[in-house]
């Protein structure tokens, strides 16, 4: 139970449908935002909002300190790539290591069948081949697929997701009203959770570790120095703001690829973002198997972005080929291929290959 609308009203509902709940809500980062849009799962405020609820709907409430696993598997993480070129996705991070890994445990310490969220995704089992499948959530405005890629046959088959099958969000809304929860119209959190919105990521890192901000080159792709930055960790694939730097024509700079060692943070054009090939690691495969055979998926390389047509191809260097060239392939994020709607596979990026027709070059960080 984070505190949110969304886990709140999947154990009201299995309360009011009969089954013995127990409510767990993981002590992972200490905050006292005050902003509830910047006051994520791991604030003081939302272990309140959760133990509110299990007192209002009547079981049991603990809370689970995991600072330390969210330390390691999370928070170090997020600096280590920041500082190796890379944005990373912490959420997906904190799912793969911390909620769907160690809270799982705790929940089969407690006797549990289930460990129940309020994540946005579905779960279906094979009749014939007994595989279990994740699948995109029935609501056409909510859907969370895209940070639960990397379920493994146990997680699935021990999750249930209530929120999954739920037409729309302003649909829980109505039901958290009607079952009388307090945070029926509380926002949805809407930064990372252990960042502060003063200052962003920068700032945190700054705070975290310093010494991984040192000042280097902003260079044009052919190697022309246009001036000076502060620190390759400060910026990600794609970012506009920030370059405070103009191309000879006038026109805005995006920032192309980090080179950490070197020093420099690549810029050019926004039409030099574009990949027509994303090369894939740490593969998670899920209702297609690991092949070297394309196969035809829909796929997005970020979680707002709308899923895309694609082929898909496993093997020794798994990459998706999209048939439309895609912007600003950032490596550390995450790409999940769909086939439907189930999650056919997913991987973190490494790099992209530039649109030419000579010798394509791997843009990744070093």
């Amino acid at each position: 139970m984070s505190g949110g609308v969304d886990s709140s009203v999947a154990a009201a509902l299995l309360k009011r449908r009969g089954y013995d709940v127990i409510g767990l809500t993981m002590q992972i980062w200490q905050e006292s935002q005050t902003d509830p849009r910047h006051a994520g799962c791991c604030s003081l405020g939302a272990v309140e909002d959760a133990r509110r609820v299990a007192r209002v709907l009547d079981f049991p409430h603990y809370v689970m300190n995991f600072r330390e696993e969210f330390r390691q598997n999370v928070i170090e993480n997020f600096i280590d790539e920041y500082a190796a070129g890379r944005t990373p996705n912490p959420c997906v991070q904190c799912n793969k290591h911390v909620k769907f890994e160690v809270l799982m445990q705790k929940m089969k310490e407690l006797g549990c069948d289930k460990l129940v969220t309020g994540h946005y995704a579905r779960i279906r089992q094979n009749a014939s081949t007994g595989r279990f499948r994740l699948l995109r959530s029935r609501a056409q405005d909510k859907d969370q697929s895209y940070v639960l890629y990397m379920l493994d046959q146990a997680q699935l088959r021990n999750t249930w997701f209530p929120m999954g099958e739920m037409p729309s969000k302003a649909y829980v809304r109505s039901l958290a009203h009607d079952l009388g929860l307090h945070l029926a119209d509380k926002p949805d959190s809407q930064e990372i959770c252990f960042v502060s919105e003063a200052g962003g990521y920068a700032e945190f890192l700054r705070k975290q570790r310093p010494e991984i901000f040192k000042a280097g080159e902003v260079v044009t792709t052919e190697g022309e120095t246009l001036g000076e930055h502060e620190g390759t960790a400060g910026f990600t694939i794609g970012q506009r703001r920030g370059v405070r730097i103009a191309s000879r024509s006038g026109r805005p700079l995006y920032v192309l690829d980090l080179q950490p060692k070197t020093g420099r943070v690549v810029v050019g054009e926004e039409g030099e973002l574009l990949r027509s090939e994303v090369e894939l690691e740490d593969m998670y495969w899920g209702s297609v198997v690991d092949s070297d055979k394309p196969v035809s998926v829909e796929a997005k390389i970020r979680y707002n972005m709308a899923p895309q047509p694609a082929m898909l191809v496993g093997g020794e260097k798994p990459k998706l080929v999209f048939k439309e060239p895609v912007r600003a392939v950032t490596p550390g994020q995450i790409a999940v291929a769909y086939r439907g709607k189930s999650v056919a596979a997913g991987g973190t990026i490494v790099g992209g290959v530039r649109l030419t027709r000579s010798a394509p070059e791997l843009v990744a960080t070093e």
